[in-house]
């Protein structure tokens, strides 16, 4: 008898990304269940800028950022399609735990996949602690991948 699925509690998920290690095994876990739940996959990265910074160091960083993170997108967008799973990828700029729970709920998303650690040359994710803070106050069922 064919393989059917059925309908998943996990219908959406969003995988907080910023270019470590510790994100990119959430990313394959994330992968993973979007493609055995059939689940869309929003891969969320989040650029913190340097406090206080002119617009300019603000500019430069964003730019730096979102070539960063865009080449890691693109190996993320090939690993998607030959596991057939749908993927949106976005970066913003801002504090990372509110804006993971932001996108979370504006999202509609049903869970919440984090790297239990981060580290990144952007300081993106400290993510021990904004792992913390994300299972916390989301509104959703967080995941923390070791």
């Amino acid at each position: 008898m064919p393989h059917q699925r059925h309908d998943s509690i996990f219908r959406k998920i969003l995988v907080g990304y910023d270019g470590s290690k510790y994100s990119e095994h959430a990313v394959s876990v994330a992968l993973n269940l979007a493609h055995c739940c059939d689940a869309k996959l929003l891969v969320f990265a989040v650029a913190r800028p340097p406090e206080p910074a002119t617009r300019v160091e603000l500019e430069a960083m964003i730019d730096d950022a979102r070539e960063h993170f865009e080449e890691g997108f693109k190996h993320i967008q090939e690993r998607a399609k030959e596991a057939d799973v749908q993927i949106e990828t976005a970066i913003v700029v801002g504090h990372p735990t509110e804006q993971i729970i932001h996108r979370a709920e504006t999202e509609n998303v049903d869970l919440v996949v984090l790297g239990h650690r981060g580290v990144s040359r952007f300081g993106v994710f400290k993510i021990g602690s904004t792992s913390d803070k994300v299972v916390r106050h989301a509104h959703c069922p967080v995941m923390i991948v070791r």
